[in-house]
């Protein structure tokens, strides 16, 4: 296998430098194109989300590849390679298929089973395809993540827990204010534009029934902080004036994705009487919890919506996982088998050559032989041939499913002087696909086959 993976994410890096390292999306093809034209990489796709950054490749030399990504993400950051290289993960053959198929099922996000990032993951496909730079590797790769992750949402409940920390949160402070039409008809400050600010603002609307909303949105991206106001009717914040846009809100809705406090205790001031219902919804927390001894202020976090049944619970979290270590096993095992196949169609080129040479060395010394006599002749040298190859090719196949297969092709190869990739026999070997197509039909019908001249 051939797949690479570097990036990094919130697991990895503070929000400053995954803010630097960002890749816009008018900015994609330009990076699509330079890392496609690196002679370690043949196949490329870019995920740029909030919360991550990763670089998924097929390559054929993992050191040269790895340093040509780093570099690409740091020059994007405008740091040194040292420098980011202490963000950056690296995954390279399983490890890369494990971390891709954990990444669609939502089981690698912030809030595990957000189902935001499956879209995420389309939609770079989607646009690395049409830039050119996937093939049959990533294609399949891509495609195995996405029918796993709908396979996930699909089968377990592990998608409950974006929607619902969010729905349970808001049903809480709705709560506290006295009903849904209070809570609508409140000041609602969001931090953070992402996944987990958008949909917030999407089940306010609904909660609202499309009226505009009193919200005020602030972000590290006054771009995204006035794309998301815009759309619930506010308008945008500035962090500089945090303290003052707490202090005239009712609701203070945090998900930013900061890996350290957002809001201190100073930040949140004396609310006389006025009460303010903090919901933390970002992991980790982005308020102090401190604010919670505060007179007037009601604070959740994920923790208090895990009691109140809205986190995804450890049961769908192992559902989840299993569906992925299931599906995981099926790829490596149809990719390792797949990889078997030239060299099983190189050995059957080389008998095929070795028959007909064999044949033409029988009419040079035989030039009268009788054309009936010489074609059972040919029959017989091909059909023995095959039979002895017929345990070998079989068994190679069946041992590519197993941890070792690749060790079991290697040795074929080495015995029988075998090079399926050397430029003398890829003619060999494409003129023996048909060979082989047709020798796998009669290995099942008469348990070996004849070879064509």
């Amino acid at each position: 296998m051939t797949l690479l993976v570097v990036g990094l994410s919130h697991h990895s890096a503070p929000v400053r430098v995954l803010e630097r390292a960002s890749i816009p999306s008018d900015g994609l093809n330009k990076v699509l194109d330079e890392l496609h034209h690196s002679e370690a990489i043949s196949e490329v796709i870019v995920l740029s989300t909030c919360n991550r950054i990763e670089i998924y490749a097929d390559v054929a030399r993992f050191h040269p590849a790895v340093v040509d990504i780093s570099t690409t993400l740091a020059r994007i950051a405008g740091m040194g390679v040292t420098e980011l290289g202490d963000h950056l993960y690296v995954h390279f053959d399983e490890a890369a298929a494990d971390h891709l198929l954990q990444v669609a099922a939502g089981l690698d996000s912030m809030v595990v089973g957000e189902s935001q990032i499956l879209g995420q993951l389309r939609n770079a496909y989607a646009t690395s395809t049409q830039a050119g730079t996937v093939g049959k590797v990533l294609h399949e790769a891509s495609q195995t993540a996405l029918r796993v992750g709908k396979r996930v949402h699909t089968e377990t409940g592990i998608d409950r827990a974006g929607a619902s920390v969010v729905s349970v949160a808001l049903r809480q402070a709705a709560e506290l204010l006295g009903g849904v039409e209070e809570l609508v008809g409140k000041r609602i400050l969001i931090l953070g534009a992402g996944s987990m600010g958008a949909l917030a603002g999407a089940t306010l609307q609904r909660l609202a029934g499309g009226a505009a909303l009193d919200a005020v949105v602030i972000n590290r991206s006054l771009e995204r902080a006035q794309r998301l106001a815009a759309g619930l009717g506010g308008r945008a914040g500035s962090r500089e004036f945090l303290a003052d846009e707490i202090a005239e809100a009712d609701v203070l809705i945090s998900c930013t994705g900061a890996t350290g406090l957002v809001v201190e205790g100073p930040d949140v001031r004396p609310r006389a009487g006025r009460p303010l219902v903090v919901l933390d919804l970002a992991l980790p927390r982005d308020v102090d919890p401190a604010v919670s001894l505060m007179a007037d202020v009601h604070y959740i976090d994920l923790d208090v919506l895990r009691s109140s049944g809205a986190m995804v619970s450890d049961a769908e979290v192992a559902a989840a996982a299993a569906i992925v270590a299931t599906e995981l096993r099926g790829y490596l095992t149809s990719h390792q088998v797949r990889a078997v196949a030239p060299t099983v169609t190189a050995l059957r080129a080389r008998a095929a050559q070795v028959v007909d040479s064999e044949l033409v060395r029988l009419d040079s010394r035989l030039p009268g032989l009788d054309p009936a006599v010489r074609a059972e002749l040919a029959t017989a040298v091909r059909r023995a041939v095959d039979k002895v190859l017929h345990a070998p090719t079989v068994r190679v196949k069946e041992l590519a499913a197993t941890p070792e297969g690749n060790s079991y092709a290697a040795a074929l190869r080495e015995l029988f002087d075998l090079d399926p990739a050397r430029p003398g026999s890829v003619t060999a070997v494409r003129n023996a696909e048909l060979v082989d197509a047709d020798a796998d039909a009669a290995d099942e019908t008469q348990g070996g086959t004849v070879l064509e001249s």
